[in-house]
């Protein structure tokens, strides 16, 4: 196993209130006034994903790079090592961020925008992974959730591309976005460095024929794999 711990910044927080901290100063440096890639562009997307061994305390990261255009696999790397924080609701990034910057080190290609299985503003602290990771790497990033979070919404439309707000109160922290006709949507939120009309615009450029965007769908796999093969 490659023991990404070592690559942790000595001053990595350890406890809840360390994290909580840290959260609070890396916030005030997210972008949220640029749109992002094109979506029409050439782009290297990279989806980034991790799976866990709870009884071995183990944690595998994936970073897959796609042409955008093709959805070709142009990249990919993984890293294994120990999981860096313990589990707090609201705090997971703390325990995935290490080594998923060992895999993205990893990748031969540089990537146009990072594409995490989680969320990004829709986060009850406005800085969830994509947020975070975006902040460290500079990055354009967006998270894409499977589930709401805590947060409520009206079911879009039925049809690929319609949206609706992702609201926590009145404020709209994402979109619920329809990948596939008749098919339950994605959670799209901004991570940094993209607006929220490009960041479905990304989504929907790389979910073609399945709910997931293949970025998302291509780390989780590689990510499994990784940890099989600890």
């Amino acid at each position: 196993m490659t023991d990404t711990s070592r690559s942790v910044p000595p001053d990595w927080p350890t406890t809840e209130a360390e994290a909580t901290a840290v959260q609070d100063e890396l916030r005030g440096r997210v972008i949220l006034d640029e749109p992002g890639p094109a979506p029409d562009a050439p782009l290297v997307a990279v989806g980034v994903d991790v799976a866990y061994d709870d009884e071995r305390d183990v944690v595998a990261a994936a970073a897959v790079a796609l042409d955008a255009a093709t959805l070709e696999v142009v990249g990919q790397a993984t890293a294994v090592g120990r999981v860096s924080f313990p589990y707090v609701p609201g705090l997971l990034a703390f325990r995935e961020i290490p080594t998923v910057l060992a895999a993205l080190d990893r990748l031969t290609v540089e990537p146009g925008l990072v594409v995490c299985d989680g969320y990004g503003l829709a986060h009850p602290r406005r800085f969830g992974l994509a947020s975070h990771l975006g902040v460290l790497t500079g990055l354009p990033t967006v998270g894409v959730a499977k589930t709401p979070f805590t947060f409520r919404y009206e079911q879009p439309g039925p049809l690929r591309g319609d949206t609706a707000p992702l609201l926590d109160g009145e404020e709209e922290v994402g979109r619920a976005l329809r990948t596939r006709e008749g098919v339950k949507p994605v959670f799209v939120s901004v991570g940094h460095r993209v607006s929220l009309d490009g960041a479905c615009a990304q989504v929907l450029r790389l979910a073609r024929g399945f709910r997931l965007p293949e970025t998302t769908r291509a780390a989780d796999a590689l990510c499994r794999a990784a940890l099989r093969g600890v």
